[in-house]
Order: structure tokens, then sequence, then C-alpha cells
């Protein structure tokens, strides 16, 4: 279960990352967060961690989890991989987990950008009201 203690350990990976691996946009403050706004996301622990650092965030509108692309591309792909497999320990789950991660391809992550930013048009459209599955 992800608590405000974890998803802050997993922040400072991401921060380490894009410090590392993006320098460009690390040294311009141009990179931005996009999370949802679930508890341990909203957390005192987590606002505090981001501006200590200078994080910039997307504001994420209340009731619109069709926006995290965790939501709509990432969880439901690793969930559809790993259904129906025996596994009996963290360990394993870690391993499976970090192997269908490393399987997705640079376009599969391209294609969930353009699918983002078409889901926020959609929202602006919608005024910020949960839209997924409407035709609009």
């Amino acid at each position: 279960m992800v608590n405000k203690q974890l998803y802050q350990e997993v922040l400072a990976r991401l921060r380490d990352a894009v410090c590392r691996e993006w320098r460009e946009l690390w040294e311009n403050q141009t990179w931005m967060l996009h999370h949802d706004n679930v508890p341990p996301h909203a957390s005192l622990l987590i606002r505090s961690y981001l501006a200590k650092y200078q994080t910039s965030v997307v504001p994420h509108p209340p009731y619109s989890p069709d926006l995290a692309p965790a939501d709509f591309f990432l969880f439901p792909k690793l969930k559809t991989t790993l259904k129906g497999r025996c596994i009996k320990t963290i360990e394993e789950i870690q391993e499976n987990a970090i192997t269908e991660l490393r399987a997705i391809t640079e376009s599969a992550f391209q294609e969930t950008f353009e699918q983002w930013k078409k889901r926020w048009e959609r929202c602006i459209a919608s005024r910020g009201d949960y839209f997924e599955g409407n035709s609009a």
C-alpha cells in the first residue's frame, strides 16, 4: 500500500532520475510533476517535500482519475500482464513488475503522452468534470 512516506521515497528517486537523465530540464527547472489528488499525494509531507525542492506540479482537478497516466495506462497494463500468474512473494511481485515495466516500449510511452494531452483537452472542455467513457 502506498502511503505518504513511501511516496516521498518514490519522489526522491524520480527527482534523482530527472537530475541525472534530463540535466537541462533539471537545471532550467522546466520539468513538471503530474500526480492525482489521492491522500498520499496531497499530504502536507508531500507538499512540503515538493516545495522544498521547488518541484512544479501540474494541477489535477478533483474527481478526474481519467487524467493520470498511471491510472489509464500503467496500472491496467501491469494488471493485464500479471493476471493469472502464481506469485508467492513480494520479491516475485517486484521482479515481475520490473520486467513488465522494462518491456514497455518508448513508443508506448509516447502514445500515452499523446493520450494524456487529449484527456486534458477533454477535461478542459468539460470544465474539470469527470469525462471518462463520455463521447465528448
